[in-house]
């Protein structure tokens, strides 16, 4: 028996191979420029919000006195 992490792994990967072959073949998934533009948008804004969040924890990390 395998540990249910492993059986959950297993599943998982069986579930991926099973959509792949049912894909229709002319589906190349392609993705339209809109999709791509908000996808870039969206990015830039995580981005942007994990420096300024990182910047802000760094700077209060600084400004713990241990003594």
């Amino acid at each position: 028996m395998l540990p249910w992490e492993l059986h959950y792994l297993a599943t998982a990967a069986a579930l991926a191979r099973d959509r792949w072959r049912r894909r229709p073949a002319g589906d190349r998934g392609a993705m339209s420029a809109e999709a791509m533009i908000i996808i870039g948008i969206l990015v830039a804004t995580a981005v942007t919000a994990l420096g300024i969040i990182g910047q802000k924890v760094i700077s209060k990390a600084n400004s713990i006195n241990l003594k």
